[in-house]
């Protein structure tokens, strides 16, 4: 089995309870920047120097094998150009959940298998359960608090086939998977955990896609085409942003005006009020199903960001598109995100958002 290991303390105590289960388990880190220094540092992270060497110095404590794989110019471009190429088309991407599909289960399961390994270990809180006729499921975590299963939404049947998740079952809180390192002598026990983009240095998202967009001069208009304001780069907004949006001249209600639309061909940002963000209906492509995909409309649930609450919808699959109806409206849902539909605590699939519809005269004609 080989264990990826990040340098943080969920990846290494997975790591030991695959070893200390009788796994014949190789550690192996993944070098994801050809240059380490110019991504996250301080243990903020999951790709920096440090990270390798805390990794390393955890595989020799736990007793196994250690390597660093070089998979820099895969990450380069299935996920930091992925996620520059989404907001420029006014898209709002979730690039843990794109690495996941194609670099953890993707690229390193490819050459894992190609290797010799039957599977890839990582920290990730979710549960794989084994049916009779031997094909698997993806569950939620058993501590709905540390559930990671919306990030890994993204696993075929094939892939999940060859995940495991050691720490999915684990009815302790963060403290304890800390004292369990620490009993175990791993100095990772007391890292931070990492935050933000691992590929955006100091935090900032703007900053970056400005680096690599450029800046251009924009408007920032209301719901009947009126000019607010201005802007130097729609990528630079997200539907349901708040914050940020410089607009000097106050609504006439005196109430927060947020994010609606992002035009990037006309290079314009639309606000309004919070109860235009109300979305009753999304239209969602290239599914990918953690098994075998639904048949007719039928109930679910439904997560819309990683740490979001769990919806009632009921969705279909139409040709190559998931048509999602929700029972109440929801905010804050941008196209270029995940929605992910859950039967219970099991992962039915995930789909990128592409279409939301806010008002309910034009929802689609979704019924059960």
């Amino acid at each position: 089995m080989l264990a990826a290991m990040s340098g943080g303390v969920d990846s290494a105590v997975a790591a030991a309870r695959a070893a200390e289960a009788g796994h014949d388990v190789t550690g192996v880190h993944l070098a994801l920047s050809a240059n380490p220094q110019s991504f996250r540092t301080g243990a903020r992270g999951c790709c920096t120097v440090e990270d390798s060497r805390d990794a390393r110095r955890a595989a020799d404590v736990i007793g196994i094998p250690f390597y660093v794989w070089d998979l820099a110019e895969r990450f380069r471009e299935d996920v930091v150009e992925d996620f520059v190429a989404e907001y420029a088309a006014g898209r709002t991407p979730n690039p843990c959940l794109r690495c996941n599909e194609k670099i953890k289960f993707a690229a390193l399961l490819d050459k894992a298998l190609a290797l010799g390994f039957d599977a890839v270990c990582t920290g990730h809180y979710a549960t794989v359960v084994p049916r009779p006729d031997g094909t698997r499921e993806l569950h939620r975590a058993s501590d709905a608090a540390k559930d990671q299963s919306y990030v890994l939404g993204v696993l075929d049947e094939r892939q999940l086939a060859h995940a495991m998740f050691p720490l999915g079952d684990t009815l302790t809180t963060k403290d304890e998977i800390r004292a369990e390192a620490e009993r175990r002598g791993l100095a990772v026990a007391r890292k931070p955990d990492s935050h933000d983009i691992c590929f955006i240095a100091d935090g900032d998202t703007q900053g970056f896609l400005a680096r690599r967009l450029g800046t251009e001069e924009g408007d920032i208009l209301d719901e009947d085409g009126n000019r607010l304001g201005g802007h130097s780069g729609a990528y630079g907004f997200t539907v349901g942003q708040r914050k940020g949006l410089r607009i000097g001249v106050p609504a006439d209600d005196g109430k927060p005006r947020y994010v609606l639309d992002i035009s990037p061909v006309r290079n314009t940002v639309t606000v309004g009020p919070a109860e235009a963000l109300d979305v009753h209906a999304l239209t969602a492509i290239r599914p990918r199903w953690c098994g075998t995909p639904p048949a007719g409309p039928a109930p679910y649930t439904a997560q819309l960001r990683a740490h979001g609450e769990d919806v009632p919808v009921t969705a279909e699959l139409v040709g190559d598109e998931l048509r999602v109806a929700f029972t109440e409206p929801v905010r804050g849902v941008a196209p270029g995100q995940a929605v992910v539909l859950y039967d219970g605590t099991r992962v039915v699939g995930s789909a990128t958002i592409a279409t939301t519809t806010r008002h309910l005269e034009e929802k689609p004609p979704v019924t059960v």
